[in-house]
């Protein structure tokens, strides 16, 4: 059940109209000849930025908690993908950026088709002019847990050993489960706009892992010798075993070729 129990006021109108941000003033053009008349006041609704507009009741931890868990999309995209094309320059991490993309326009693109509401409790989240199902968040998150489930599963970018294999798996699909669960209990969604999300993301997690590695795997050399792939310096790694001990055996190879010719320039003078 929804945990907040606080109910709705009126606004009071004669604290608003103490907050100019609140209200747009629209003056009688006559008002200069007729001092003594009052200026028009023309309220306009206010709409929050949803990006990290999520509330819970006060006091309850377990709702903090799971507010900051609603967030994760968040931290993915902008912390995730974005650094990582920053620092890595990867063509698999692009192409599922963009697949996370491209799952949420057709979220947004459901969601304006069916119109279905969001519960009840979307007045005290003030979101009620927004659509509900199918949920975007559980959506994003099981897309995420399918599309890393399978590049690891087939070890492809070569991150993670077996060891290391499957304690990695644990966290996306958990953080799915719970992101999934807090949109239901902090009243964003009910039950079946989440399942009907993340059924979604699922089926497309997995058809664009395929589309990707199956149909467009073959022109990523072609992308690397691009103009734009030269540019950036986008590269693939997914046909190297180990990323991390190319890397690592690189890094110290070129330290030694470089000592190396310092001693000998060394000597030489």
């Amino acid at each position: 059940q929804f945990p907040l129990k606080q109910t709705l006021k009126t606004p009071d109108l004669t604290q608003l109209s103490q907050t100019k941000s609140h209200l747009k003033v629209k003056f009688d053009p006559n008002f200069s000849k007729n001092p003594d008349r009052n200026p028009t006041m023309t309220y306009n609704a206010l709409k929050a930025v949803s990006l990290t507009h999520v509330r819970y009741q006060r006091g309850d931890q377990l709702g903090h908690f799971l507010a900051w868990v609603s967030l994760v999309p968040v931290f993915i995209s902008l912390g995730g993908f974005v650094s990582h094309f920053i620092f890595r320059r990867e063509l698999q991490s692009m192409f599922f950026a963009l697949g996370l993309v491209i799952s949420q326009f057709i979220n947004e693109f459901i969601k304006k088709s069916v119109q279905q509401a969001r519960p009840e409790t979307c007045a005290l989240l003030e979101m009620c002019d927004s659509h509900g199902w199918p949920s975007s968040h559980s959506q994003y998150m099981f897309f995420f847990a399918v599309y890393f489930t399978l590049l690891t599963c087939k070890g492809i970018g070569g991150i993670w050993n077996v060891r290391t294999k499957w304690a990695a798996l644990f966290l996306p699909w958990s953080l799915a489960v719970l992101t999934m669960y807090s949109r239901v209990y902090l009243g964003y969604h009910t039950v079946a706009q989440v399942l009907a999300g993340a059924s979604l993301g699922i089926l497309l997690g997995g058809l664009w892992f395929w589309v990707v590695n199956s149909m467009l795997f073959c022109y990523f050399p072609l992308i690397e010798e691009s103009p734009f792939g030269r540019f950036f310096y986008v590269k693939d790694t997914s046909h190297i075993s180990d990323v991390l001990k190319f890397e690592y055996d690189n890094a110290r190879a070129a330290r030694n070729t470089m000592a190396a010719r310092k001693a000998m320039a060394s000597k030489s003078s």
